[in-house]
């Protein structure tokens, strides 16, 4: 085995985990707007506790979506989830809906909205993107297993394979590198799952459930070593879940929807935002940019920095670091302006980011999922010629 060089530890959380029911609601809500008006501007935040959810923000939109759609969009996706149960202190049928969403304000709105004028960003700030060789989906690979975990792990639940979990849960994995910056083992895996009452006292046949049907699902063979530590809900039975075990708010789960800490981020949140918000769109663009980079050979791994100031049209300033595996000398930030829009109208239209569901990326995450516009490396053949 190769010698261990460092340990880089990442986690992801089940879409029944509090801050996550957050996310999908607003980005439910984002979605039923962007529907009806493909200008909707949308600035939806959520939060939920036991037996309560309440809705809050700006929205500016020709859709027509009463009180009551508004409220049946939040039931069915809390149902959708999986909180459809009284015995979970949190049923999308009986839960208490407080809708206090208004109109955006108008000082804000003058910045964006230009008439026939290219768009200003909604708002001040710094966006990263990142990619890197090390996965085929170009993501980390610590965030890239956790999230693996997650998602199977809800799928396990939904198809009731597993027919005790319930929906609230986590992975979290340490990944160990070598000093050429390779993959050579795990050395820990960390996964924590709601469960009903009939497993409190039977911990171990839950253990032995996870190892077989998830573990071995998703983790290759040959990262699992003798030293590979395992905790399998380490304090022990975890039934209370969900929001009656912890509140959840939207955007708390920022590290989880990028690059597991693996890249910088600049602290905006994405969910509930419609795609004129820099802080969801140009973290989009970034990411594709990155992946681009990445795809063409130019870099083994390269992270963009793109930030914006309100109501200007135009990044303030690009960033792009390579750390050292450029394949060449090459002037990145000219190839970025020279091939890529980088106005929030630009990015909206290179990305197709007024057809998109974006619920999507609230429950299986945001980047490294294929079938997202970002995703895609269309432009790799192109950027070949900068070799």
């Amino acid at each position: 085995m190769n010698e261990i060089a460092r340990t880089f530890t990442s986690e992801s959380v089940t879409q029944g985990h509090p801050d996550k029911v957050a996310d999908i609601i607003s980005d439910a809500i984002l979605d039923a707007y962007m529907a009806q008006d493909k200008n909707s501007h949308v600035a939806c935040e959520t939060c939920v506790t036991t037996d309560f959810c309440m809705v809050f923000g700006e929205i500016t939109s020709s859709a027509h979506i009463s009180k009551e759609e508004i409220e049946k969009i939040i039931r069915d996706t809390i149902i959708e989830i999986g909180y459809d149960n009284p015995d979970l202190k949190f049923d999308g049928h009986t839960c208490k809906v407080d809708n206090r969403l208004h109109e955006q304000s108008a000082d804000i709105n003058q910045g964006v909205d230009r008439g026939d004028e290219e768009s200003g960003a909604g708002d001040q700030g710094m966006m990263f993107g990142f990619a890197t060789n090390e996965t085929d989906s170009l993501m980390p690979y610590p965030i890239d297993l956790a999230r693996k975990l997650t998602n199977k792990l809800t799928e396990l639940r939904e198809s009731g394979e597993i027919p005790y979990l319930r929906p609230d849960g986590k992975a979290q994995v340490s990944v160990n590198y070598d000093k050429e910056g390779n993959v050579v083992s795990l050395d820990a895996v960390v996964l924590s799952t709601q469960h009903d009452e009939t497993m409190s006292e039977n911990q171990e046949q839950l253990k032995e459930d996870i190892r077989e049907k998830l573990f071995k699902a998703v983790i290759p063979d040959e990262l699992m070593s003798e030293d590979t530590k395992e905790h399998i809900n380490p304090t022990g039975k975890f039934e209370i879940g969900g929001p009656h075990g912890d509140a959840g708010l939207t955007g708390r789960k920022i590290i989880v929807d990028t690059y597991g800490g693996y890249a910088r981020h600049g602290g905006g949140a994405f969910s509930g935002k419609d795609c004129t918000k820099v802080d969801r769109s140009a973290c989009y663009m970034a990411r594709y940019i990155a992946k681009n980079i990445v795809a063409s050979g130019l870099a083994e791994k390269c992270e963009i920095q793109l930030s914006y100031a309100i109501g200007v049209a135009e990044p303030t300033s690009i960033m792009v670091d390579t750390f050292g595996t450029a394949a060449a000398d090459i002037d990145f930030e000219k190839i970025v302006r020279d091939n890529f829009k980088l106005t929030p109208d630009g990015i909206i239209e290179t990305l197709g980011l007024r057809d998109t569901t974006y619920k999507q990326t609230a429950k299986y995450g945001h980047f490294g999922i294929e079938g997202l516009p970002w995703e895609k490396t269309d432009k790799a053949e192109d950027l070949k010629k900068y070799i």
